[in-house]
């Protein structure tokens, strides 16, 4: 397939019959039916048009896309991290401390530190996270004793709690949504004085969260 002017030309020099032409009778063109005007420059002029349009428009189309990555830049956030498996037991200690999930499936955004076992928002938002708890004492009589927080800058926003001899296991899992601006910290609690019991198991110990739609904030 020629150029847009080719196509026009073949076009022209194919129409079958006379056409009137007005004022450009007999011009000498490079394609001309018999009787016909000469239509090059309004072919080019109408070339001309039709570039100039199309450039706009692909000016236009990079301010949209510029844009775009503007109001999508930093939204792919999500991490999912677990406990290392270990077969003595985490805690018990003196003071409410951070619970380190160092096993990471993903880390976009790199928003988990896994050292500190903190994620920071890396901008403003609303953010889902979930985590699961299991412990196991092994033997029926056994007191399981454990408290998890799911802290939001020093403050509790969940938690889930055991303290019976009647169960050698016990499991709990919890969803919060949250608001958060940019340089908030979220993080997992082990109170102070409880523990999770010897043989946690990596997968059943997890943490995760996610920025569900961003804040114009940032």
């Amino acid at each position: 397939m020629g150029s847009p002017i080719d196509i026009l030309a073949q076009t022209a020099i194919n129409l079958p019959g006379t056409l009137s032409c007005g004022v450009n009778w007999g011009c000498d063109c490079a394609f001309r039916q018999k009787d016909c005007c000469c239509g090059a420059k309004q072919f080019m002029a109408l070339e001309d048009s039709i570039y100039t349009r199309l450039v706009a428009l692909r000016m236009e189309l990079h301010d949209v896309e510029m844009q775009t990555e503007a109001l999508t830049k930093n939204t792919h956030i999500a991490f999912s991290a677990s406990m290392a498996a270990r077969s003595d037991s985490f805690g018990p200690f003196t003071t409410n401390v951070p619970i380190p999930y160092t096993l990471i499936a993903t880390n976009d955004g790199n928003g988990y530190n896994p050292a500190l076992g903190i994620f920071t928002a890396p901008r403003a938002g609303v953010y889902s996270f979930a985590y699961t708890v299991y412990s196991s004492v092994g033997a029926t009589g056994a007191r399981l004793y454990h408290n998890i927080q799911l802290m939001l800058n020093g403050e509790v926003v969940a938690s889930t709690w055991e303290d019976n001899r009647e169960d050698p296991e016990d499991s709990g899992s919890q969803v919060v949504v949250l608001q958060m601006r940019r340089g908030c910290q979220v993080y997992m609690e082990m109170v102070s004085g409880r523990s999770l019991a010897g043989n946690t198991r990596s997968a059943y110990n997890h943490f995760s969260g996610y920025l569900v739609y961003p804040d114009d904030e940032d």
